[in-house]
């Protein structure tokens, strides 16, 4: 493989820019891919995926170069010149990479690599509080899935088409999947695309959603013609899954405290062909306390850690920190509390995260049982989901009927 100049300058401005100024990975690579449009797609996905790389290995880069943020951009280089050695790319003579101790990287690479925090690349913060809450042996075996690169995900929009018809549409677009066992709407790509350029994406045949997020609507065992409240819509995937799920039948109120968010709702919604939405913003407790006892269902995919999605945000790794865990949990607790009051006797409740911790999850669900407000509930039963064991994202979610 032969480093190209420009493609690894558009990697060495996107490090620095996550990494000294917090920008989001997802948002670096968005601005690197815009650089320049004489790119091919072998290019592209070099920046993307090398980024990446970069960003999910970090701390053991960094470790190995001797280097720590905020990075200068000599660090940078440091870094990058670790990331080709241990990758066996043949370093180019440029002014930036210099010289470069082979020997060493490679020792010091097989020294750290016997230690946890070093070899999954996390802080010690993160790896001393999963340890606590799951233990050594569940923590080591879900870290390192978690630093596996997630495969693309799609969720069938069964208002307008068939995941069959799906998928043969997408053949025809040069798009390969495959289906997935025990995910009824779900196509998995056998090889990355750019499914969004795709005839089908712009027909609103599809959206690219994780196959455990794609398990959430379904445990609210919804039926069309039900009011259900999506508490913390944010953009609407499971917003727009429960459409699919109610046959675009009966009422679903989309809330979040978030105007920008439910925007992009909208026009998801109407890309997806979903006519049952309501949206709105949670600007004061009336727009909840209107709802009180009126719901058939009500999820709360609450706020969290994002601890079961670290394969898909590796930049969350250096930009979570342990006071914002405290705080979330406090939030959680409220959530439960308040949005629970919206669901009427006899109705659900799913309350789920994409965390993989115990106090964010089933501690939380037992907390509020007990509180006057989760007295009137009944446990029914809850899904806790590894990406060591299941493949896709860390999820939990519990489903609670009113007495």
């Amino acid at each position: 493989m032969r480093l190209h100049r420009n493609l690894t300058f558009a990697v060495i401005d996107s490090i620095r820019d996550i990494f000294n100024e917090g920008v989001y990975a997802d948002k670096a690579v968005e601005k690197a891919l815009k650089r320049d449009k004489r790119w091919g797609a072998r290019d592209r996905k070099f920046v993307a995926e090398t980024i990446y790389e970069i960003v999910r290995w970090n701390r053991l880069y960094a470790e190995i170069a001797e280097v720590k943020p905020p990075f200068k951009r000599d660090d940078i280089w440091r870094i990058f010149s670790v990331w080709c050695i241990l990758r066996g790319i043949p370093l180019p003579d440029w002014n930036q990479i210099g010289d470069v101790p082979v020997r060493r990287i490679k020792g010091r690479f097989d020294e750290l690599s016997k230690i946890r925090k070093y070899r999954e690349s996390i802080p010690d913060w993160m790896d001393e509080l999963c340890v606590s809450e799951l233990g050594e042996t569940l923590w080591s075996k879900e870290i390192a899935a978690q630093n596996q690169q997630a495969e693309v995900i799609l969720r069938t929009n069964t208002l307008n088409i068939s995941k069959e018809i799906l998928q043969k549409k997408l053949r025809s677009e040069n798009v390969i999947t495959k289906t997935i066992p025990n995910h009824p709407d779900a196509l998995v790509l056998e090889e990355r695309a750019n499914v969004f350029k795709t005839e089908a994406f712009h027909n609103g045949f599809f959206e690219v959603q994780d196959a455990s997020s794609q398990l959430v609507a379904a445990y609210l065992d919804v039926k069309p013609g039900m009011k259900v409240v999506d508490t913390c819509a944010g953009a609407g995937g499971k917003t727009l899954h429960l459409a699919s799920l109610m046959e675009n039948k009966g009422q679903i109120i989309a809330m979040d405290i978030y105007e920008s968010k439910l925007k992009k709702l909208k026009i998801r919604a109407r890309r997806n062909k979903a006519h049952n939405i309501d949206l709105r913003v949670i600007d004061s407790t009336k727009p909840i306390k209107k709802l009180y006892g009126k719901a058939d269902r009500v999820l709360i995919d609450a706020p969290c850690s994002g601890l079961g999605v670290i394969r898909r945000n590796p930049d969350s790794k250096w930009k979570l920190q342990p006071e914002f865990i405290e705080n979330i949990k406090k939030v959680q607790q409220e959530v439960l509390l308040s949005y629970s009051k919206m669901v009427k006797p006899g109705g659900k409740l799913v309350y789920a995260t994409c965390s993989i911790l115990p106090s964010e999850n089933q501690q939380q669900v037992d907390k509020f049982l007990t509180s006057d407000a989760g007295k009137e509930f009944t446990f029914v039963k809850d899904k806790k989901i590894f990406a060591h064991i299941s493949g896709y994202d860390g999820f939990y979610m519990a489903l609670l009927e009113r007495k």
